[in-house]
């Protein structure tokens, strides 16, 4: 290998199959296909479902990413793919593409941690990671606040949510609100035309002085808030609803967001996830985020979601690190811990 490596990443942790190539820090290619619509009419990801689009997705997804790259499967150095945590299931597709073209290549393989590649994608747009810097991790999935000293093998985790996810809470206050699947961007949309302060929902854990996050309690208050409303034959102002909720939300994620940097002395914040692409997300911590002297960094929305480009970013700098590969027994784990960021 001559340079900076030229790395594959494949990603099927939940519902999108995602392909990217990058060769260091500069991205090449980044083809996803999501089966976000096949799983539309069940309010909620189907993981058979989800896992035979993968099967589907999968040829034609690599095979799109080398086209927009210009480069051959030959071409590669090396091979990353997620094993974990995710959709059991999903997961197997990915790890075995991945075996495939690395056994076939004659390539390295790396399995790396799904959480740890939210982070390392940022650098696809922003350069290197500063070191030490806290990262907020926000999606259906996962809400988790990390201590990222090295991305490819130093990685602490200083909270988590203790029942729903951010996204989870979204997707299911827009099931209450009648709106579709999944639910950010429609009650993102919604909150742009509503008063964030007409509703003064709960923030649990707000004040508790820990740095984990409760959304379940607020996905249930806001419920209730809407039944009352129908029950009493009066009209649901759903923009209201959907912008006080977003605030919330929000609100939890930033402060949480702004003390583990004050706690660890950390001038440096990385957000990453799906839901961060959330503007309300993004406007609220630039703003605390300049009031607390912290320098905040968020990837472009379309590298928030999950996607190959994330993981071939991870793999870039475990190869550039010279950590050894995996090996091709390499598991899937769908509930592998953010501090096992390489899977051997």
């Amino acid at each position: 290998m001559i340079g900076e490596p030229l790395v594959l990443g494949i990603e099927t942790s939940c519902d999108e199959t995602g392909a990217g190539i990058v060769r260091g820090r500069e991205l090449l290619a980044n083809e996803v296909a999501s089966s976000m619509d096949q799983h539309a009419r069940f309010g909620g990801v189907v993981p058979e479902v989800a896992s035979r689009a993968h099967l589907e997705a999968m040829v034609p997804v690599l095979e799109g990413a080398f086209a927009k790259a210009g480069v051959r499967p030959a071409d590669i150095d090396a091979v990353a793919v997620t094993a974990g945590p995710g959709l059991a299931g999903t997961l197997m597709v990915g790890v075995a593409a991945a075996k495939a073209y690395a056994y076939g290549l004659g390539k390295p393989l790396y399995g790396v941690n799904h959480l740890a590649a939210h982070v390392a994608v940022d650098q696809l747009e922003h350069g290197a990671l500063p070191s030490p810097c806290v990262a907020l991790l926000v999606s259906g999935g996962h809400s988790s606040l990390l201590l990222v000293r090295d991305v490819t093998g130093s990685v602490e985790p200083l909270g988590a949510t203790i029942d729903d996810a951010a996204g989870e809470a979204y997707d299911k206050v827009a099931r209450v609100l009648g709106m579709p699947f999944p639910g950010g961007p429609p009650i993102d949309k919604a909150a742009a035309s509503g008063d964030a302060a007409a509703i003064r929902f709960p923030r649990a854990k707000y004040h508790d002085g820990t740095l984990d996050f409760s959304f379940a309690g607020l996905k249930t208050a806001v419920a209730r808030w809407v039944e009352a409303k129908r029950d009493a034959g009066e009209p649901v102002p759903v923009a209201d609803v959907a912008a006080s909720f977003q605030e919330a939300v929000a609100d939890v994620l930033t402060r949480k967001a702004i003390e583990a940097c004050r706690r660890r002395d950390v001038p440096d914040l990385v957000i990453g996830g799906g839901v961060a692409a959330n503007s309300r997300l993004r406007a609220l911590a630039e703003r605390r985020c300049e009031l607390a002297g912290i320098r905040l960094r968020v990837p472009r929305p379309g590298l928030c979601t999950d996607n190959g480009a994330m993981v071939a970013a991870l793999g870039a700098d475990i190869v550039a690190s010279g950590r050894p590969p995996s090996s091709l027994g390499l598991p899937a784990d769908s509930s592998l811990p953010v501090t096992e960021v390489l899977v051997r």
